[in-house]
């Protein structure tokens, strides 16, 4: 979950990899380093704290040098010190090491390099891999490097420098992303494309247990038996300016307001002349899916959410049985999956570990598995049957928002593509969803440019202990979502539940002025929520209710109403998430958290 960058060219390298780390500390920020051959040593610094701590250093004390590498950390093996910081060193401080991912036989490999000798100074498992390094060099860093990856069990991806090969750089992929930018006389490698897009739009993604050998004047791909692997060059099409903040205080708050965009992308380059929906990455036939007896949609945190409304659209249309799973769960219940199951796993990055593993485990057992993900080129992309790639663009903020809309909307027409093969809907319904659809992006435009009441009822709970969210059927979904997005961020305590229990256990937890969030966007189900509304009003809450434009009865029961504009229930989801968002933006914004950055936490989870 860490964040890594190497250099090697003509530039100062550590402008280049403070650059690139900059646009990786949603990736963990406990600590950052680097470490640079400056000809008779390498140079190493970092320190515990922001990247600006080990930026500011530089300025006053520089490194010269043109070939370096860089880490931003998010803890796992040890606190977060300047001595658990990378990059990790072998005694003699020849070979520098910085690590994305996990050791895990790092116990195993410690004990027996001690036995050996060596001697470590830190907690952390990525310090065996210097040490490792050292043990079988023997003036080849590339042949050493094979060698201890020989020894290595678990997910990691190595930028790996050494004193005595002023001129290369290794790295290794398995099983934790990595990139590697092509120059002219200089190249790169990262954790993720926004870190070299100022230098470079032409990358090569890595396989699992690839290496690749950097000079300034060239790259080279090996796979796992040593023999060259030639790739093809992807060029990067999204500009820049779209992982900066673009003139927003927040990458949250700028992604926000993308989403408009992003929506109408996903949908838009998906639909023919005609105004069908054509998924050309997915080939599943009519006879395909009538083999499928049985969907799973496999996830985690709020893309597990997404899954959930997923599920409720693929039965509602296209009349499958579909079970959700918490990718982390489903890896170990031993579910039922064979050759007649469809497995969709839904990940941002395409990278979360969890998410990957069950993937894994699915495809051994014969299942067809489709992919739903940001980040083309990324490990579960590759690894699936077919792919739907939203176009949210680069999500930065580690709290994701136009990820989980426009993963909402990529599920919709999934689930209208099946029904439609599998002649469940009419083709008149299948129009009239499609261009329901349609209208979401300028809907959702209308909360964003209409949000200032939402800002004033920020205000009223900004100080509260705990909050609760209250939603039935597809709102139960989003009150999910909703109090993940609230906890994440400015770190209050919130929950969310099936509004039909709430006699049966939650409501003992309401107290005077608990703020109570209620979801009444589903037309059928309104009632019932009013109805609880007044439940937790009488024992004191501060209801805040969330309902469609012209359902003023919600008023008689709220002290606060966000109205959403008109939408079918089915499609309620893309609009009602957004004030819920907005809501916890600015709550957390008032409680002076850092929203982009929230503590403990980081943006791609790929390690267990």
């Amino acid at each position: 979950m860490c964040g890594i960058v190497g250099y090697i060219g003509n530039r100062q390298a550590t402008e280049v990899l403070i650059e690139g780390l900059s646009k990786l500390e949603y990736r963990g920020y406990d600590s950052a380093g680097c470490a640079v051959n400056s000809g008779d040593n390498l140079s190493v610094r970092k320190f515990k704290g922001r990247l600006s701590v080990l930026a500011d250093d530089l300025k006053e004390n520089p490194l010269v040098s043109n070939i370096g590498i860089g880490h931003t950390r998010w803890a796992t093996h040890g606190a977060p010190s300047d001595v658990n910081s990378h990059p990790h060193l072998n005694m003699d401080s020849t070979i520098a090491v910085v690590h994305n991912g996990i050791i895990e036989n790092y116990m195993q490999l410690k004990e027996w390099l001690i036995s050996e000798g060596k001697v470590f100074k830190s907690e952390t498992d990525t310090e065996v891999v210097a040490h490792l390094v050292d043990y079988y060099y023997e003036g080849d860093l590339l042949d050493a490097v094979y060698k201890a990856m020989a020894k290595l069990r678990g997910a990691y991806a190595l930028g790996v420098i050494s004193k005595d090969n002023p001129d290369e750089l290794v790295a290794v992929r398995n099983e934790s992303p990595l990139v590697v930018g092509i120059g002219e006389n200089e190249n790169f490698i990262a954790s993720d494309i926004p870190a070299l897009l100022k230098y470079t739009r032409d990358v090569y993604f890595l396989e699992n247990g690839e290496v690749v050998y950097l000079t300034k004047d060239g790259v080279k791909i090996f796979n796992q038996d040593r023999e060259e692997v030639k790739r093809e060059v992807y060029n990067v099409k999204w500009d820049i300016e779209a992982a900066s903040k673009g003139g927003f205080e927040h990458f949250m708050i700028k992604e926000i307001n993308e989403q408009p965009n992003g929506i109408k992308e996903t949908l838009n380059r998906r639909l023919d002349e005609n105004g069908n929906i054509k998924l050309d990455d997915i080939k599943l036939t009519k006879a395909e899916l009538d083999k499928i007896n049985k969907v799973y949609i496999v996830a985690c945190g709020t893309a597990y959410y997404a899954g959930l409304v997923g599920k409720h659209s693929i039965e509602k249309f296209a009349k499958i049985p579909v079970e959700t799973d918490i990718a982390s769960e489903f890896r170990y219940r031993d579910a039922f999956v064979d050759e007649n199951t469809l497995l969709i796993v839904v990940s941002q990055s395409g990278e979360t570990a969890d998410t990957l593993a069950a993937l894994k485990e699915a495809k051994s057992k014969g299942a067809r598995i489709l992919a739903i993900t940001n980040v083309v080129g990324s490990s579960v992309a590759r690894e699936a049957d077919d792919v739907f790639y939203t176009w949210a663009g680069p999500e930065i903020a580690v709290a994701s928002t136009k990820a989980y809309t426009t993963q909402l909307v990529s599920l919709y027409m999934i689930a209208l593509d099946f029904a439609i093969k599998k002649g469940t809907i009419t083709n008149e319904q299948y129009k009239d969803m499609i261009n329901k659809l349609g209208e979401t992006s300028d809907k959702v435009q209308q909360i964003i440019d209409n949000s200032d009441e939402i800002e004033k009822i920020a205000d009223k709970i900004k100080d509260s202990k705990d909050a609760f969210y209250l939603g039935r059927g597809l709102d139960y979904y989003l009150a999910m979502e909703g109090a993940l997005k609230l906890k994440e961020i400015s770190y209050i305590h919130a929950e969310a539940f099936p509004a039909g229990e709430l006699k049966h256990g939650p409501i003992a937890l309401i107290e005077e002025g608990t703020p109570v969030i209620s979801l009444a966007t589903q037309d059928r189900l309104f009632e019932k929520m009013v109805s609880n509304m007044k439940e937790v009003k009488a024992r004191g809450a501060h209801v805040i209710a969330l309902a469609k434009e012209g359902n003023k009865e919600v008023e008689k029961a709220a002290d606060n109403v966000i109205y959403i504009p008109d939408v079918d229930d089915v499609l309620s989801s893309i609009l009602t998430v957004v004030p819920l968002q907005i809501l916890s933006y600015h709550v957390a914004t008032k409680r002076g958290c850092d929203v982009d950055k929230p503590r403990n936490l980081a943006k791609s989870v790929t390690v267990e």
